[in-house]
Parts: structure tokens; C-alpha cells; sequence
């Protein structure tokens, strides 16, 4: 198949997509005109849509507990940089997989199965996770995803010129982050009749999070641009990013189920706000979508 290979499997459809084995990452994905969409990593930032898991943000001191021992885990998670195996590729679709390992233990003393597949339909891609407990133990776990888009959309349009539209007013106050941590205190929400008005200095203390969130998609648009409206299921929380002082031309859409470790937390990880907790030999199934709209009134 054209575009196949060990390390990367292309999507073709009305648009298409890049998936990279490395960390089951979204690295392209390109419209009908062959404009890019996502970044393309570099100094600013490195990556390009990386796979949060089994953790979202910072831990405090990047440490937990489990079963009385201490065990260290650094932000996002490991999923990122562990290479997945192909399960199925097809023209329009590619399923991913990473499970437990003496590695993973080492640091994550769980069993587990964590699926991704990627599905092509028409101008929109969907990517679904499915996280499964092989074990015989409650598995506490955070999903989330990263992609980075390319702002501004189109070359030439300030970046001011361009707005995030939230499905419904996202009126409840925001947290910050601060050294990676969620910050206690809350800062009233940015978003008004259920826009933000794009700035980097928005981000000048690193991302939004809005925890409390009532909308499940939101559109991304510039004067002039088309849109790409981002959509999820199963995703509890929402953080918005790029890198502070606007050094990189990206911006960071991303669903989570669960959050950096809110300031002065210290405790287990089945304690910690935002995690899942999957039963033994059960699975939970989220998704996110991304669809080009070639003109955003549509």
C-alpha cells in the first residue's frame, strides 16, 4: 500500500493523514490542496499530536504512590514515547497498540491494553481510544490528547484574526497551570457568547484548562481560513496551549479525561482528581475528531 510502512501509515480520503508506530502520533494531515494543518514539530515544540497516558500533566514532584512505594512518572505520561505495534491498516483506517511491559512496570505497576484507531471519513478524522484492564487490580489511568494545529491557519493572517467557538458558553472560571501544576486559584473564563478572541498572550502563563466543562466540540477559525472543528466523547475536560511568548505558530486543542496534579496534592494515584478507575477485565472508550471545513459558514 502506498504510503506503508513500519514506521508510518498514510490515511487518504478527501483529506489525508500521517500516522507515525512512534507513540501511535498524528503527524499530518493535509486538505484536499495539500495545505498542512498540523505543526511539523521544531525548536519551539517537538511534537506533533502526542498520546497523554497513563497520565495528564505534571504529578507533583513527578512522583506517586502505589501500595506504599514510591514510583516516579514524568509529565504526560510514557505512551508518547513508546513505539506502538500495527494491529489492521487500511486506505481510510489504522488500529495501534501498546500493553504492558517490564518497562512500563517499572514505573506503572498495572496491566494493561491501550488501543488507538485512526478512521477516515470524508474531511474528518476520528481517533479512538480504547483502554482495556488486563489485570487483576483496579487500574487508575488519564487520557488525553495533544494535537497541535497550525496557527495561523493560513500564512499571512495575523494571529489575532483568528477565534476558538465553543459549542455552548463556557461561562464556569478557568484554572491555570503553574509549574506544570493546577493552579488553586481560578481566573474568569475567557470565553464570551462562546468565543475566544485568539492572543498569545493569552497563554503567557501557560495553558487554559477549563475542568469544568460544559461544550464537547469547539471550532477553530481565522478571517479567511477554513475551520477545523475539533469534537470529542468521553472527555471530561479541555486544555487550549502553545507555547508561552508565541515563539511557535501552533495551537493546541486538547480533550482530556483527567489533569495535572492540582497544587499540594500528594497521594496515591487511584486518589488523584480527574483519573479513571477501570475494574479488572473491563475497557473504557473514548474519541476525538477533527474535520476540515473548507469554508467555516458551512
Amino acid at each position: 500500500m502506498t504510503g506503508t510502512n513500519d514506521d508510518s501509515h498514510i490515511l487518504s480520503g478527501d483529506v489525508k493523514a500521517t500516522i507515525l508506530a512512534q507513540g501511535a502520533e498524528l503527524a499530518s494531515l493535509k486538505g484536499p490542496d495539500g495545505h498542512e494543518y498540523m505543526w511539523q514539530a521544531g525548536p519551539a515544540w517537538p511534537r506533533h499530536s502526542p498520546v497523554l497516558f497513563p497520565n495528564v500533566g505534571r504529578l507533583t514532584n513527578d512522583t506517586y504512590s502505589y501500595d506504599g512505594q514510591s514510583y516516579r512518572l514524568t509529565q504526560h505520561g510514557f505512551a508518547r514515547d513508546r513505539r506502538f505495534t500495527w494491529v489492521s491498516r487500511s486506505a481510510t483506517h489504522c488500529t495501534l497498540r501498546l500493553v504492558d511491559d517490564a518497562e512500563s512496570r517499572a514505573i506503572y505497576p498495572y496491566a494493561f491494553r491501550l488501543d488507538l484507531t485512526y478512521e477516515l471519513r470524508g474531511s474528518a478524522l476520528t481517533l479512538r481510544y480504547t483502554l482495556t484492564n488486563t489485570g487483576d487490580v483496579t487500574l487508575p489511568a488519564s487520557i488525553g490528547a495533544h494535537p497541535a494545529f497550525v496557527w495561523p491557519i493560513l500564512p499571512g493572517v495575523p494571529k489575532t484574526d483568528h477565534e476558538l467557538r465553543f459549542a455552548r458558553d463556557e461561562k464556569a472560571p478557568i484554572h491555570g497551570v503553574k509549574g506544570g501544576l493546577l493552579t488553586k486559584a481560578t481566573h474568569p473564563s475567557p470565553v464570551s457568547d462562546r468565543v475566544i478572541k485568539l492572543n498569545t498572550d493569552l497563554f503567557a502563563d501557560d495553558a487554559l484548562v477549563f475542568s469544568n466543562l460544559e461544550s464537547r466540540s469547539v471550532c477553530f477559525s481565522g478571517h479567511g481560513t477554513p475551520a477545523l472543528e475539533v469534537s470529542w466523547e468521553g472527555f471530561e475536560q479541555l486544555g487550549i496551549w502553545t507555547k508561552p511568548g508565541g515563539s511557535g505558530d501552533f495551537l493546541c486543542i486538547e480533550p482530556w479525561h483527567g489533569y495535572a496534579s492540582p497544587e499540594g496534592f500528594t497521594g496515591d494515584l487511584t486518589e488523584k482528581p480527574g483519573m479513571m478507575l477501570l475494574p479488572p477485565k473491563t475497557d473504557r472508550e473514548l474519541q476525538w475528531t477533527v474535520r476540515l471545513i473548507a469554508d467555516k459558514t458551512s
